[in-house]
């Protein structure tokens, strides 16, 4: 099952895996919403979930398949270039990783993987990973909860505390609360500077 909000992407990954014997595309989603409600019906052996998505987002929807499904195998896929979402996916269950930007052998190699049971992640990320674990050098949102990182990136998407209330099913003033201890952890002031953050280290994109 493919779940990345660009019909395009979606498409283009499609056109690739028609092309190979061992691997059928039995479902697609516009959302990490919507993979969840036809997950069920759809029954894929792997799922490709883009993480960065408007609504709930890519990690919450991991979360989400694996409380329907303990044994639902996941490859993660992200554009964006930090460790900190690589990360999270994995930690929330995903058995992959894997930039956007890999070649499309790779994408394949890695579903194949993924089907077997198998971990697989993006060597150049892996790379990165390793490195930041010896030299002791850590992103900033690495101080962050689980859930406190997903409010984050909502609100560095512009978001507001009622929208971020109704997207991941919290209570406005749980999400406060989130709002308060990402302010103390990370030493900002307001919502301008968690966009400004998320930029300068990959989380999101400018047109985000």
């Amino acid at each position: 099952m493919l779940v990345d909000d660009h019909a395009v992407v979606r498409m283009g990954f499609k056109l690739l895996l028609q092309a190979c014997d061992d691997i059928e595309v039995v479902a697609e989603a516009a959302s990490g919403e919507e993979a969840c409600q036809i997950y069920e019906a759809a029954a894929p052996d792997v799922v490709v979930m883009d993480i960065a998505m408007a609504g709930i987002g890519g990690i919450e929807a991991i979360k989400r398949l694996l409380a329907k499904n303990a044994s639902t195998r996941i490859l993660a896929l992200s554009a964006h270039e930090d460790t900190s979402h690589p990360k999270r996916a994995l930690q929330a269950g995903a058995l992959g990783y894997l930039s956007k930007r890999s070649a499309p052998e790779v994408l394949i190699d890695a579903i194949r993987a993924i089907a077997r049971g198998q971990r697989y992640l993006d060597a150049q990320i892996a790379q990165r990973m390793a490195l930041q674990d010896l030299s002791g050098d850590k992103e900033p949102m690495e101080k962050l909860s689980a859930r406190e990182f997903e409010v984050f990136v909502q609100l560095a998407r512009g978001q507001s505390v009622a929208q971020i209330s109704e997207t991941l099913k919290l209570s406005s003033s749980t999400v406060g609360t989130h709002l308060y201890n990402i302010k103390q952890k990370l030493g900002l002031i307001n919502q301008a500077e968690m966009t400004l953050l998320a930029v300068r280290y990959g989380l999101i994109d400018v047109a985000a």
